[in-house]
């Protein structure tokens, strides 16, 4: 870097971070690991970056876009520091444990399966999917083997979104050129604006580099010839038209590439990709007014992961506390007092917390949290909404109700939300049909009637199955319990 860190070990950011070692730097960053002084023992990662004059405007607005993100393969953003008088920000994200995708090639000299190859290839167009469908899409840019994570389960994590950007539809160009030399697209370099076929370029030139022990990062005449030979002909044939110097010869998307790995290897022979947050499963439940079931489908879901994970908790976040009350006055047998929390059967109810409290919860060692946001008055709770891993709006059943469900869709869809799901309590097969069609989404569905939400039945089971679809790996443990209504 041309300039030197402002940080070093011990210093303390924010009156809240102690700084400890360097994980690394580069052209443009350093990123230290710290210690959270309000969470005891929790660790982040800070990455240090200098902002040119004149850019402090830009530099916030990606901050601001990148916190929106969730995603498993993407490390969560939770905190970010305006650029100080000399243009030092700060980015306070999760610490990733693992090792470089760059560092696990070196220690195989080179050589890595093609199995390998092909499934760092599919979880890498798992997460550039999302990225580009985001609204507005994100550009990663920097696809090189140092910004890729691998945790010891071989999952990939992008770590690195210094010079991520929103991509823009009135700009023809690029103000800043940016990449790795060997990595980044032509155009990158001049010519035009980075696109999602950028990254589609930068995946090319990281398969290619794989694919030839490290020696090569491009295309060329007789490249074929630097290909190790136990790879199959059909990937080159990939990694070539992902690598044209004019974007609109590559693939465009990357559903085009996942495609055609598909046809040439078919399904069957690469390890599905888990949807499973790294830390948290995080649900969090909207209800398009009152008296529709929220509390009721949050508690349900609540009781279903508990037999899935270990530490589950249920946290209150609306404006009517009386539900939460109630559980807390028959689980202690008395009025609530000053404690927050009661505790049934393995779940921690939280009642009325704070937004300032969630951040705690998230990283309090909780396997997976229900956030109870109630009714959609405003704005003020919407940010756990879009950032959850598994958002649901909850909605009457009522056919002249169901306005309310689509109203509040659309006020929603400038966020892309992929595993958003819509949930209806006691409604038809014809009205979760009408809604699907109206929503154009399959993921719509009805929650059965149940009179003790802790109570589980094989309706309610299959209901949670297909809200978590994709989610829910860890072995099931059996617990049986009833909450009985006072």
């Amino acid at each position: 870097m041309n300039h030197p860190s402002k940080m070093e070990r011990g210093v303390i950011l924010g009156q809240r971070y102690r700084i400890g070692r360097k994980l690394g730097e580069g052209g443009m960053s350093y990123v230290y690991l710290a210690e959270d002084l309000k969470l005891p023992g929790k660790m982040w990662a800070i990455k240090e970056s200098v902002t040119q004059p004149g850019m402090f405007q830009t530099v916030q607005a990606e901050a601001e876009l990148l916190t929106t993100l969730s995603h498993a393969r993407l490390p969560r953003i939770v905190d970010f520091f305006q650029p100080d008088g000399d243009g030092y920000t700060y980015m306070v994200m999760d610490y990733i444990q693992g090792t470089t995708l760059d560092k696990y090639f070196k220690n195989y000299r080179g050589c890595v399966s093609t199995d390998f190859i092909l499934r760092i290839a599919y979880q890498l167009l798992e997460v550039l999917g999302y990225l580009h469908s985001h609204k507005p899409p994100v550009i990663f840019r920097d696809l090189k083997p140092s910004n890729i994570m691998l945790t010891d389960e071989l999952e990939v994590r992008l770590i690195d979104f210094g010079i991520a950007r929103s991509y823009k539809q009135e700009i023809n160009e690029d103000t800043v050129k940016l990449g790795t030399v060997g990595f980044a697209a032509p155009e990158q370099y001049g010519g035009g604006q980075t696109d999602a076929r950028s990254d589609l370029y930068g995946l090319g030139a990281l398969l290619m580099f794989l694919t030839t022990g490290g020696k090569y990062s491009e295309w060329f005449t007789g490249a074929e010839q630097y290909i190790r030979k136990d790879i199959p002909v059909e990937l080159p044939r990939v990694i070539k038209r992902l690598l044209q110097h004019d974007p609109a010869m590559r693939f465009q998307t990357a559903e085009e590439v996942r495609e055609s790995l598909n046809a040439k290897y078919g399904k069957k022979d690469i390890r599905p990709v888990s949807h499973k947050p790294a830390g948290t499963l995080v649900t969090a439940v909207l209800g398009t007014s009152a008296g529709v079931g929220t509390t009721h489908c949050c508690i349900s879901l609540g009781h279903f992961l508990a037999r899935k994970y270990s530490r589950v908790a249920v946290v209150e976040m609306g404006t009517d506390p009386i539900a939460f009350t109630r559980i807390q006055e028959i689980a202690e047998n008395s009025a609530p007092g000053s404690n927050h929390k009661c505790s049934i059967n393995g779940i921690d109810f939280w009642r009325q917390t704070a937004r300032g409290e969630v951040i705690s919860l998230l990283t309090s060692g909780y396997d997976a949290v229900v956030l109870d946001l109630g009714a959609y008055r405003d704005t003020e709770r919407m940010e756990e909404f879009f950032r959850a891993d598994v958002p649901i709006i909850v909605g009457s059943a009522a056919e002249w109700r169901r306005q309310d469900v689509l109203t509040l869709a659309r006020m929603v869809s400038h966020h892309d939300q992929p595993n958003r799901v819509y949930v209806l309590p006691l409604a038809s097969e014809d009205g979760v049909r009408q809604l699907r069609k109206s929503l154009s989404s399959s993921k719509v569905a009805a929650f059965p009637c149940v009179h003790d939400p802790f109570s589980s039945t094989a309706e309610t089971e299959r209901v949670a199955e297909f809200i978590y679809e994709g989610f829910l790996t860890p072995k099931e443990h059996k617990r049986r319990f009833r909450f009985a209504w006072g």
